[in-house]
């Protein structure tokens, strides 16, 4: 995985994506955070705590998703519309993940394949079948 420094400043770009993105963060394969958060000025509307459960379970999520990858090939991006937040995770290297949230009422159908050129440096395939 990349250093911090950079870690932190794509996480900064993609918030700078749109004035609807709420965060961006990099969740090591274990469910620990390795750089990024909430955008300036905004609170997440989980407690730490439940920060550290999703983070978890997301590394859990990701790393399951590779059962089907023979058949219907690797995942770029998930995403979950919620009822006060949309959050998109983003596989990469070694079963790391980008986890980013937007508001509700984001036009989402770019912001996505946006978010995969951002981090298309942290996503090279080293997996094989």
């Amino acid at each position: 995985m990349a250093n911090s420094d950079k870690l932190e400043k794509i996480c900064q770009k993609i918030t700078k994506l749109d004035t609807k993105m709420r965060s961006a963060r990099i969740i090591n394969n274990r469910g620990h955070l390795v750089a990024g958060g909430m955008k300036k000025g905004l609170h997440s509307l989980e407690a730490q705590k439940q920060d550290e459960m999703m983070f978890m379970e997301l590394a859990l999520r990701v790393r399951m998703r590779h059962e089907f990858d023979k058949e219907f090939g690797e995942v770029h991006f998930s995403m979950s519309y919620r009822d006060k937040v949309i959050v998109m995770s983003f596989p990469l290297t070694n079963d790391d993940v980008c986890l980013v949230s937007a508001e509700k009422d984001l036009d989402f159908g770019k912001i996505p394949f946006k978010v995969l050129k951002i981090i298309a440096p942290l996503k090279k395939n080293i997996r094989t079948f």
